[in-house]
């Protein structure tokens, strides 16, 4: 193999990995709202971002959470989904999410739970199919907001996203989650547009049975 050929290779593979998360970049830049800005919508849907060993929620879920309920108190949206994973015993994130809006004062009736938001694919795709959701605003910090409204667009999903970054992240932090999240958008755009999975599903829950959003 040539030196340029090798080059011609290196180049290809960079933009293969760095293509998708210009594009999502660039699709949300103009979709991304401080809570305070935000336009409304009937609901807000809420990542999930892991959880400390005793169950409580990390900083970056904290973050979210907090975020979502000033949301609520604002009167920018009515309702809180809360997507997370649910599929080990003892590691339960929609419940400590749903447990720390309670302390904040958001009402039970007004939160929401998907117990099977195990990715940002499986979130949006459930909050279409299984709650109903037509728009919504996504609760996120802002290396994850591209690649979430990005995905809930292909999928069908009116979004805008309000940044949840509400404290000074380590810089050691913030330059793996954005690593992270460029591989992590190579893989959505292939699941977008080529593999197509289908998470679990189940039985429609839609959040407004009586209403279109």
């Amino acid at each position: 193999m040539t030196v340029s050929t090798l080059m011609v290779l290196i180049v290809m593979a960079a933009a293969v990995i760095l293509l998708p998360r210009a594009i999502t970049v660039f699709y949300a830049h103009t979709r991304i709202y401080l809570p305070e800005t935000s336009p409304r919508q009937r609901v807000a849907i809420v990542f999930g971002a892991g959880l400390w060993r005793d169950g409580r929620p990390s900083p970056v879920l904290r973050d979210r959470v907090f975020t979502a309920a000033r949301l609520y108190f604002d009167g920018k949206v009515d309702k809180l989904l809360m997507s997370g994973d649910n599929r080990f015993e003892y590691y339960n994130e929609p419940g400590a999410m749903s447990n720390y809006a309670l302390e904040l004062g958001v009402p039970k009736e007004d939160i929401v739970l998907d117990y099977a938001g195990r990715r940002t694919y499986d979130t949006c795709y459930r909050a279409r199919d299984i709650f109903g959701i037509r728009q919504a605003i996504l609760v996120t910090q802002s290396f994850h907001l591209p690649r979430a409204l990005y995905t809930c667009h292909i999928l069908g999903i009116t979004a805008t996203g309000v940044n949840a970054d509400r404290r000074s992240y380590r810089p050691a932090s913030l330059l793996y989650w954005n690593l992270r999240e460029t591989f992590a958008t190579v893989v959505a755009v292939w699941e977008l547009f080529i593999s197509r999975p289908v998470p679990v599903l189940g039985n429609p829950e839609p959040i407004f049975p009586t209403e279109a959003q």
